[in-house]
Parts: structure tokens; C-alpha cells; sequence
């Protein structure tokens, strides 16, 4: 076979691609479907071509593709790695997690019943081992989400069923090819095992590549700056990653390759953006869309060539097996998605998926080049015997022509039978109202540019008059704006906010005012702000944007790490990162008040307006008690974070000067360019945030102290051997009600909330709770629990009493504490508070040993001045902390709204 025939031919497939795509618009079918089609069409004429006697002018042309020049393995190892790492690259990580219980149980468990059902149901009518029959199952398994992704994305389905779709895909060509990879050693006598040892080694070639997915994707994310902003250079190292990867990973490592690429995309999708400038991973992710193009029709029409060769000597009996094939590929799929995802929903693993979803992704099990390639894969191994890989050959490419004949064509009917494609009521009505607008505004500016340019008014009038019929026309659609009762256009009003939330994201990711490591946080945010809103209005907006505000198993984690192994770097860096989540977030509700007023409010009304402004104002706010939260603990670094986002406004501000002076020659190009490097190298600087110090040494703990702070520097060292320091997050409980006594805590900096039976009472810095259920042994009698940002010391029980009998006068303070309790105790058993007992009391009071209550209710406005005095705080900040009652969507629920049009009668409800 000659190169220059082969690069023919390779050129002649390019051009079949390219024209497919306008084709396939035209004929308003899948590319894939027509890509197979066409494909299948010259794997015919080239065996027409080659053996006909009328003519050998084909011959050597045709010989190419008749004998493709690549086997299964080489369209393996050259297509597989660039398909699975692109997609990995491109997914939404983030917003896809919330879905990972259907994910994985399509991903996985439907792969093993799939293989099962067909297994099962095809041997009692064949000649071949049941090996066989689960060979062909496994093969069978993988769904190829190109074409129903493309027929999704036309249509404008929803986005989380797309989500979900090419989660199930990116991990099922995973587990699908380790169950293939296990099932063909069994039965080729290659591998010997039982049940449990195969059980064992697929979980073993699964969690292996998953472990060196991360390790070789984490070392490939940290060469990345090592480039210097060389984006030919980047992009060269992506590329690298997929092929060395996989070949580590199935010829050395021995464990699955398509799980260790699968997790390489996924962390360079994760940590990439924050290593390489925004216009750098742009262009990288605009690179690997085209190669991702070239590899999946390359793979796909190479893989359709091969039909006519894989279904030779298709017998009647073969007919009856692929009915069988098709019914119980199907009657798996349809166990998993409605018998199996609705025990997730029960035990809440993941979002509810809607029933019409289900459908769609029951018939929309399309399968493609993988399953084509691992047949071929079949037919060529040598191991085999003959019956065995015809019977999986011709059985697993007749499903493929099934599903891309049957399925596809019909999935996209499918989908406008169940109104998937169409807008809903809320959604058509904001349309209508858009475009009227919009069209009045461009024939208002249509009649000032006629009047600037001294058009005739006749010709101008008659421009002008489209544009009143079209608004006209607009206007008498069924579906307006003031149909709609006032909870639809609320939530109209927080779907279009929403939406450009979105985009004010990417406008400041462009602009470099948002880090590229806080970017895909807050795309994923404003991608789940918007589908809650979606889904339940008003109530699912609030709690979307009040979830990032809460502290997660993160926060969790980091903090268990702090206080067993004295790990910090983990929990500062979560801190960090929520500082400059919390900044970029007010900014963004800002300019989001902003938008309600411009464009917002003239869509849905004055009175809905109004709403929405109250709603982000709300939001607003709660963002800045949180700022105003990490400021009281951190003011410096709070500073330096502030300066950083205006360091960086001031960077892009000089750079769009640059640009612009450069484009009306006002200045050279050698200039620009210096003044360009220059502006890389402030943007390089202003990339690195301020490293954030939770200032947990022990030793400065303890000289912020009261107790401890007039101790000499010999006595601190003692007291700083037996304390260790704690951080403590707001909302965090810190003590519970009838918890033993094994500790007590002194306040550093911050303040918490005693919440007795009947009552709760606040304490600050230099306080000192949970002493007396220590020395007494007696169960807790309160909860406490931190009302802000804290820093702590805690002492132990054994080095508690050790620190009392070795220092004579924190003990006399101490007895001091415990004697005022106790009259206190007594004061108030008797019905009368001794004077001089204060409600808001300091230290040993702060855990009451009968069930008397010091102070019912919230601190008092004095109270709370008393406290912020020693605290060094402002009585403004501490009254800004909430109240001891949780409010009902702390908890996690949603309470009335009292701005809900829907509890309140309207003229529209």
C-alpha cells in the first residue's frame, strides 16, 4: 500500500467530513447518523471498486480502504485518548457532581446489568459460551453521547439532561472497556479467576487509574506556568498528557487506561484555568474542540467503512438474535432508569430526574465508533475462535446500525413530543417582552441615525414601519408579560438575573479582575443559581445563593485536619478563597442592582421590579455580613485582597488604553509591545494572592488573653505547652447540651452564644466557657456556638487541673469565678440576681449547673456594647451577628417569604 494513496485517501475523509456538517443541516439530521451512513457507503463502493472486473483504475485507492492501513489497537491508542480527554476537559466538573448519583449508576451499574441481561438472554439461543454472550454485552454497553448531545444542543434541551448524558458516556467507555478488557482474558484463557478475583481486579483497574489520572494530571497542571504564557507551548503539553498517560497506564501500570485519562481531563479541567491567563486556556479549550472534531469523525466513519466487512455472512437466525439483543439491551436500560434511579431519589443521592428525562435517555442509549472498534477489536484476535468472533462482530455492528437508524432519527421527534425543545409559558412570555423592546429600540435609533445623516424622512418612515409591524406583531402573541400572575414574573425577573450573572462572570474572568482559580466557582454558582430558579422560583433562588455562603465538608475536613494532625495551610487556603469569593460576589450583586434597574425592571414592571431589588439587596447584604465577618478576624488581609482587585482594575484599565492607542496609531508598535510585556509581568504579580495567616501560634493566642496576658514570659511558655489552638467558623457548635465535660475554652478574638434552655447570653474575647461541667464532671448544660470568626485555646481536662495546682493565681481567679457562680446560683434560686451580677456575665458564669437562666432572650443593645468594648470591637459589628432562633432556610428550609407576591393578594393572582 503506497503513502501517497494513503494521504489521498486520508484527504478525501477530511473532505467528506467537512461536507457533512452543512449536509447534515440541510437534511436536519445528526451528523453522526450521516457520518455512519456515509461511511458504511464507501466501505461498499470500495469493495465494489476492488474486486469488480470492469476496471482496476480504483484499485489502489480503493485497497485502502478495504484493508484499512490502521487495526483495532492503533484507532484505539490514536483516537481514544484525545476523545475522552476532551471531553473530560470541556465538562462542567462542578455542576455535573450534583448529579453523580444517576452519573454513576448509569455509568456503572448499568453497565454490569446491561452485560447480564444480554448475556443471559442471548445463550440459551446461541451456539457459543456464555463468556461469549457477556463479551458481547460489555462491547455493547458503551452509548456514544455525540449524536444525542448534537440533537440536545440543536434543539436547546435542557442543559442538566445534557449534564447527565455525558457523565454516563465519559464514564461507561470506563467501565465498559475494564469489563471488556476481563471478560476476553476469562475467555481466551489468558486470565484465571472466580467471581470474586474478577470483582476484585475490575475495582482494581478502576480506583488504579483513577489514582494515576491524578498523580500525572497534577504533575502535567504544575508544569503549566513553568511555559511562561507560551500558549503553542501549553497547548503542545496538553497534548502530550492524554497519549503518555495512556500508555503508562495500560502497558506499565497495568490498571485502566480510559479511567486514568478520564481523571487526567477532569483535573486539568479543574486546576488548569487557575495555572495559564484566561485568553490562554480559551485558546487551548478552542484547540482541542477542533482536534476533538477531527478524532471523533475520523474515529466514527473509519469505524462505519468497516460495517460491510464486520456483518459479512449475516445469517436469518442472526436476525432473531439481534431482536433478542436490541429487547434486552433496552429492558436493562429501562430496569436501571426507572426501576433503579427513583432508590436514589428515596435515598436522596443526587437530584430528582424528571420522568421525561427519562424517556429521553432510555431511547437515547445510542451506540457509535467504540463499539464498532471493539468488535473489530474482536474479529481480529487471534485467540478466538472463529464462531465466537463472528457472532460478536456481526451482532455488535448490527446494534450500532440499529441504534444510529432507529434511535437517532426518531430522538429528536421524540423530544418535541415531550415539549423538551419548547419554552415554557414564563420563558415565551419574557421573549415577547424582550423583543418589543429591543425592536423599539432600533427604530428609535434608526430614526436618529436618519435624521444625522439627513436621510429623507419618506425613506425613513418606510424602514421604520417593518419595525412597528414587527412590534406590533410581537405584542399580539398569545403569551405576554401581563398575563402572568406576579410569582411567574418574579421568577422571570430571577431567571434574566441569573443569566447575566453569568455573564458578568466571564466579563470580569476577561478583564483579569477575577482570579482564574475563583472563575469556575463562580460559573458553576451562577449555572446552579439559575437551574434552581428554574425549578422552584423565588425560594430556589434564595437558598442557591445562599449555599455558598455556608461552610461545607470542605471546611469540615480542613478543620478536622487543623485540630488531630495541626495541619493549617488546608483550612487557610479554604478561607482564602472565600474571602475573594465573598469580594467578587458583593461586586457582582452590586452590578446586578444595577441591571434590575436598567433592563430588568422595564421588562416586568415597576411593582415585580421593586421585588427583585428587594431580593438582591437582601442577598447583598447577607454577602457583607459575611465580609464584614472575615474582616473583624482578618482586617489586613481583607485589606490586601481589596487592594489586589483594584490593583488588577487599574492593570486591565491601563492594558484597554494600550490596545486602543495602538489601534489609532498613537503610538508605535515596538512601544507597544514594551508596554505590553510590562503589563504581563504586573498581571503575573497580581496572579499570586496574599498568603492569609490564621494567626494560631499558641503563644500569640495566649498573650491576647486576659488571663494569661500579664503572666511572665517563662509562666506563658508553661500555660502555651498544655493549650492547643482551635478555630472556629460562625454557626459552628462548639459545645453541646449534655456533652461531657473533657475540655475548656478560652476566647482569644472572636464571640459565641451560650444557648441555655430558656435563654441565651454572649461571650468575647478574654472570656472563658465549659470550665465548670470540666471540674464538676457534670453533663453540659448548654449549647455554644460561634457567632463569628474565632480563634481559641483549648485545655483538656488532665491539663487543666495541672495548670490550676501548678499556678497559684489563675487558680485564686478561678476559685474568684467559680464563688461568683455560686452566689450568683444562689441569687437566682432565691428569685433575686445579687447586685453587681450583670445579665451579660464573663467568664466561669457562662455554663449554668442548675437550670436557672442568667439572661432570657438576645443580649441587650448595652450587653452587647459591654462586650464589644472588650473585644475591641464595634457594638455595630456584634449587633449585626444573628439571633440565637435559627431562621427556617438555615436550617435548610425555605420559610413564607414576606416579599413573595404569592403570599400576599395581587390584581394578577
Amino acid at each position: 500500500m503506497e503513502t501517497p494513496f494513503v494521504l489521498a485517501a486520508f484527504a478525501g475523509l477530511l473532505i467528506t467530513i467537512a461536507m457533512v456538517q452543512p449536509l447534515a443541516r440541510k437534511l436536519d439530521l445528526s451528523p453522526t447518523v450521516l457520518l455512519a451512513t456515509v461511511g458504511t457507503l464507501i466501505g461498499i463502493g470500495a469493495t465494489y471498486l476492488l474486486y469488480t472486473p470492469r476496471t482496476d483504475v480504483f484499485n489502489e485507492i480503493a485497497l485502502v480502504f478495504v484493508d484499512l492501513p490502521l487495526d483495532a489497537q492503533q484507532i484505539l491508542y490514536i483516537f481514544l485518548p484525545l476523545l475522552l480527554f476532551q471531553t473530560s476537559l470541556t465538562l462542567d466538573v462542578r455542576r455535573t457532581m450534583e448529579d453523580v448519583g444517576p452519573i454513576l449508576l448509569m455509568a456503572v451499574v448499568a453497565v454490569f446489568v446491561a452485560t447480564a441481561f444480554i448475556g443471559l438472554a442471548l445463550y440459551p439461543l446461541s451456539n457459543v459460551p456464555l463468556l461469549a454472550c457477556l463479551l458481547l454485552g460489555s462491547i455493547v454497553a458503551t452509548t456514544d453521547p455525540v449524536a444525542v448531545v448534537a440533537i440536545f444542543r440543536d434543539i436547546g434541551a435542557p442543559a442538566r439532561l445534557t449534564r447527565i448524558v455525558e457523565g454516563e458516556s465519559l464514564l461507561n467507555d470506563a467501565a465498559a472497556v475494564v469489563l471488556f478488557v476481563l471478560i476476553l482474558g476469562l475467555l481466551t484463557g489468558t486470565r484465571e479467576m472466580n467471581t470474586t478475583d474478577a470483582i476484585l481486579a475490575f475495582f482494581r483497574a478502576f480506583s488504579g487509574g483513577i489514582l494515576a489520572g491524578i498523580i500525572i494530571g497534577r504533575l502535567f497542571v504544575f508544569l503549566l506556568p513553568l511555559l511562561r504564557g507560551m500558549r503553542l507551548a501549553q497547548v503542545t503539553l496538553s497534548l502530550a498528557l492524554p497519549y503518555l498517560l495512556y500508555v503508562l497506564a495500560d502497558q506499565v501500570a497495568d490498571v485502566s487506561a480510559v479511567v486514568a485519562v478520564v481523571m487526567a481531563g477532569i483535573i486539568f479541567n479543574l486546576y488548569g484555568p487557575s495555572r495559564i491567563s484566561p485568553e490562554n486556556w480559551t485558546f487551548l479549550q478552542d484547540i482541542w474542540e477542533q482536534i476533538a472534531y477531527w478524532a471523533s469523525s475520523l474515529i466514527f466513519i473509519l469505524a462505519a467503512i468497516l460495517i460491510p466487512r464486520l456483518v459479512q455472512g449475516f445469517q436469518p437466525i442472526d436476525i432473531l438474535l439481534l431482536v433478542v439483543l436490541v429487547l434486552s439491551a433496552l429492558a436493562a436500560r429501562a430496569v436501571v432508569i426507572f426501576g433503579l434511579m427513583p432508590l436514589l431519589t428515596i435515598m436522596r443521592i443526587g437530584q430528582v430526574v424528571d420522568t421525561k428525562f427519562k424517556v429521553v435517555m432510555l431511547w437515547g442509549g445510542m451506540r457509535g465508533a467504540i463499539t464498532l472498534v471493539l468488535a473489530l477489536s474482536v474479529s481480529e484476535h487471534l485467540l478466538l475462535e472463529d464462531g465466537v468472533s463472528e457472532f460478536v462482530t456481526k451482532l455488535a455492528t448490527g446494534f450500532v446500525l440499529f441504534t444510529l437508524l432507529v434511535y437517532g432519527p426518531s430522538l429528536k421527534p421524540l423530544i418535541k413530543v415531550l415539549k423538551l425543545d419548547q419554552l415554557t409559558a414564563r420563558d415565551q412570555a419574557l421573549t415577547n417582552q424582550f423583543l418589543a423592546l429591543a425592536l423599539s429600540d432600533v427604530r428609535q435609533e434608526l430614526a436618529q441615525t436618519a435624521r444625522a445623516y439627513h436621510i429623507s424622512p419618506q425613506v425613513a418612515r418606510q424602514v421604520t414601519k417593518e419595525y412597528e409591524a414587527r412590534i406590533e406583531e410581537v405584542r399580539d402573541r398569545t403569551t405576554s408579560i401581563d398575563d402572568l400572575k406576579d410569582k411567574e414574573r418574579v421568577t422571570l425577573g430571577l431567571i434574566a438575573l441569573s443569566e447575566h450573572e453569568r455573564e458578568l462572570v466571564l466579563q470580569h474572568f476577561r478583564e483579569k479582575t477575577i482570579s482564574s482559580r475563583g472563575v469556575s466557582l463562580h460559573l458553576a454558582e451562577a449555572s446552579r443559581i439559575s437551574d434552581l430558579t428554574r425549578q422552584e422560583g423565588r425560594p430556589g433562588y434564595n437558598r442557591a445563593v445562599r449555599s455558598p455562603l455556608k461552610f461545607g465538608v470542605r471546611f469540615r475536613i480542613a478543620q478536622f485536619l487543623h485540630r488531630t494532625l495541626r495541619i493549617q495551610s488546608m483550612l487557610a487556603m479554604l478561607i482564602a478563597d472565600r474571602f475573594e469569593y465573598l469580594i467578587v460576589s458583593n461586586i457582582i450583586a452590586e452590578e446586578l442592582v444595577g441591571f434590575n434597574q436598567r433592563r430588568v425592571r422595564p421588562l416586568i414592571g415597576e411593582r415585580v421590579g421593586d421585588i427583585l431589588n428587594d431580593t438582591l439587596s437582601a442577598r447583598r447584604d447577607e454577602v457583607k455580613r459575611a465580609i464584614d465577618a472575615l474582616r473583624l478576624q482578618y482586617p489586613d488581609y481583607a485589606d490586601a485582597q481589596e487592594r489586589l482587585f483594584l490593583r488588577r482594575t487599574g492593570i486591565r484599565i491601563e492594558e484597554t488604553a494600550y490596545h486602543e492607542a495602538h489601534a489609532h496609531t498613537l503610538i508605535g508598535s515596538e512601544v507597544f509591545s514594551r508596554l505590553k510585556d510590562e503589563i504581563q509581568d504586573a498581571q503575573r504579580q497580581t496572579s499570586l494572592r496574599p498568603r492569609l495567616d490564621l494567626g494560631l501560634k499558641t503563644d500569640d493566642l495566649i498573650s491576647q488573653h486576659g488571663l494569661f496576658s500579664d503572666l511572665p514570659p517563662d509562666r506563658r511558655q508553661q500555660v502555651a505547652k498544655l493549650m492547643k489552638p482551635r478555630f472556629a467558623t460562625p454557626g459552628e457548635k462548639l459545645i453541646g447540651k449534655g456533652d461531657r465535660g473533657d475540655a475548656a475554652y478560652f476566647i482569644s478574638s472572636g464571640a459565641v452564644e451560650v444557648r441555655a434552655p430558656n435563654g441565651a447570653f454572649r461571650l468575647g474575647r478574654g472570656d472563658m466557657f465549659g470550665e465548670i461541667a470540666l471540674i464538676t464532671g457534670k453533663p453540659r448544660t448548654a449549647d455554644v456556638v460561634a457567632l463569628g470568626y474565632c480563634q481559641l485555646l483549648v485545655l483538656t481536662a488532665a491539663d487543666y487541673r495541672r495548670l490550676v495546682e501548678t499556678a497559684p493565681d489563675i487558680k485564686a481567679h478561678m476559685d474568684d469565678l467559680s464563688s461568683r457562680r455560686e452566689t450568683m446560683n444562689a441569687g437566682t434560686l432565691a428569685g433575686v440576681v445579687p447586685a453587681g451580677m450583670p445579665g451579660f456575665i464573663r467568664g466561669a458564669e457562662t455554663e449554668l449547673e442548675t437550670p436557672l437562666i442568667v439572661k432570657v432572650g438576645p443580649a441587650t443593645e448595652e450587653e452587647v456594647q459591654a462586650s464589644a468594648e472588650r473585644d475591641d470591637t464595634s457594638a455595630e459589628t456584634l449587633a449585626q451577628v444573628p439571633p440565637s432562633t435559627p431562621r427556617p432556610e438555615d436550617a435548610g428550609l425555605e420559610g413564607p417569604d414576606p416579599d413573595d407576591p404569592t403570599t400576599k393578594p395581587t390584581d394578577a393572582s
